[in-house]
């Protein structure tokens, strides 16, 4: 197979940042996706639906011109979010989701839900009006080991909550274990997960043998070998329970590049190259489209977009760097190596 064309795909997970990093980026994402579910933890982060307006109104002022793509706000989730909210963002026509961030999970978390029952009634209103709560899925305790963070997280946290709320709409986003494809697979219908690009195509090594190379530093973290196989099975598997989420968090080249090193791969420019490449892998180009382009749509209860767009068999090199904010440079996944596949 040497062409694939499909329905125009969507990012059900993507930082956009705001201000000048958002002018930088915001472009890569139009000239792939129709639309992209946008991460609400800017500093500070996006809680209200009215803050969510005036964000929406900043990324369509940044679009390229002539874009036809539509960012979908979240809200960000915190102990004191006030269940009349959930009623205003339902009403706003913009607001998709909410996103919960265990405080201190991954970047810009600190305002993040520190215990649950703190939101129990906000999310029975989100339950009542269908609006799904995405959710980083891994605990914060010192005393558990990063790389079982998420496993323990579907004990602790999600199988107790599906049981508070069996009606709640959940999306378990960038799973990483062969523990979160198996729970999802066996969920309700109510449940679903998106899947990374990088997640589907490296293990731990890549980020940690002959040296840390930093661009590959996420959270969650690049599991075993094992855990990424599971992912490849789920993601090509055919079932609408599993779509594409990239993730991808823009940082300066700086602040990958330090001591303390920020979490996130940035991945919008060549992000459906990438999925291409993990489903050839898996000899699943043919499930590409369901992935991509549809079960997203289908879970959000969306249409799916109406045009098209087609994957040639055609080497690209991907740049070393991007121009980003300030001055700085942001380093994309993959940077000075080469994909097999090309937008026509």
């Amino acid at each position: 197979m040497d062409e694939i064309t499909l329905i125009r795909p969507d990012d059900w997970h993507l930082h956009l940042r705001d201000g000048e990093a958002l002018k930088a980026v915001v472009g890569h994402t139009a000239a792939q996706m129709g639309r992209a579910i946008i991460m609400p933890n800017l500093t500070p982060p996006i809680t209200t639906t009215e803050q969510a307006i005036a964000y929406h109104q900043r990324i369509l002022a940044a679009l390229p011109a002539g874009s036809r793509f539509e960012p979908l706000m979240t809200l960000y989730l915190t102990d004191t979010t006030p269940p009349e909210e959930i009623e205003r963002a339902v009403n706003s026509g913009i607001v998709k989701a909410v996103k919960l961030y265990p405080a201190g999970a991954t970047t810009n978390s600190a305002s993040g839900v520190t215990d649950l029952s703190h939101c129990d009634d906000t999310i029975a209103a989100l339950a009542e009006a269908g609006m799904p709560l995405l959710m980083h899925g891994e605990v914060t305790d010192n005393e558990i080991d990063i790389f079982d963070r998420e496993a323990v997280f579907i004990e602790r946290v999600l199988t107790p909550l599906l049981a508070r709320h069996p009606t709640l709409k959940v999306v378990f986003e960038h799973i990483t274990t062969q523990q979160a494809a198996e729970f999802v697979a066996q969920a309700p219908d109510t449940v679903a997960a998106t899947i990374t690009a990088h997640h589907l195509l490296f293990n731990r090594n890549k980020m940690l043998v002959g040296g840390i190379r930093p661009h590959y530093y996420c959270l969650p973290i690049l599991k075993r070998e094992q855990h990424r196989q599971a992912l490849l099975k789920a993601a090509t598997s055919g079932s609408g329970k599993f779509f594409l989420g990239t993730d991808s968090a823009p940082h300066a080249q700086s602040a990958k590049e330090s001591s303390c090193g920020c979490a996130g791969a940035y991945t919008a420019s060549t992000a459906i190259e990438l999925y291409a490449t993990a489903f050839e892998e898996a000899g699943a180009l043919a499930a590409l489209e369901g992935f991509a382009s549809l079960n997203g749509p289908r879970f959000y209860g969306l249409p799916p977009n109406r045009d098209s767009i087609t994957l040639s068999r055609r080497s690209q090199s991907i740049p070393a760097s991007y121009p980003y904010a300030q001055g700085e440079a942001i380093i994309p996944l993959l940077a000075g190596e080469t994909l097999g596949w090309s937008i026509s």
